[in-house]
């Protein structure tokens, strides 16, 4: 997948599941493997895998605001910006920072088996060393 680079916003999970009950779509780019064995439990969820991502982005509406999501959200970052690179408003695109791993550490709303992706309760999401993140949510 290759994209001239540009900006994309991003986002905490916090921000998403605002995102998310406003009518956002998120849109996980997860191999089916992993979304089989856990997966977002939100209403409006779409899965495009990344490896099929390039035929399949035109399934995505160019009018609605979209949560691109993956484990770490690495993956969900380069979709993203293929996303606006594409002709995607970059006000409506955003990226999920720290992916289902941090969304899962949130205690946010999800279906399956947990213990693949994270021990949830391992000094929580902003504990880095003792030392609080700065920007953490």
């Amino acid at each position: 997948m290759e994209y001239v680079q540009s900006l994309v916003n991003e986002i905490c999970p916090t921000s998403s599941q605002a995102w998310v009950k406003r009518g956002a779509i998120l849109v996980d780019v997860r191999e089916l493997n992993e979304v089989e064995q856990l997966a977002f439990d939100v209403p409006a969820v779409v899965h495009i895998p990344l490896s099929e991502f390039e035929i399949r982005y035109k399934e995505l509406a160019m009018d609605k605001e979209l949560v691109i999501v993956c484990r770490s959200g690495s993956r969900s970052l380069r979709a993203a910006g293929f996303l606006i690179n594409h002709g995607f408003d970059p006000i409506k695109v955003v990226n999920m920072k720290h992916g289902m791993i941090r969304w899962v550490q949130r205690g946010f709303p999800v279906k399956g088996d947990i213990s693949g992706i994270v021990d949830a309760n391992a000094g929580g999401c902003c504990n880095h060393g003792g030392k609080k993140e700065s920007g953490c949510c």
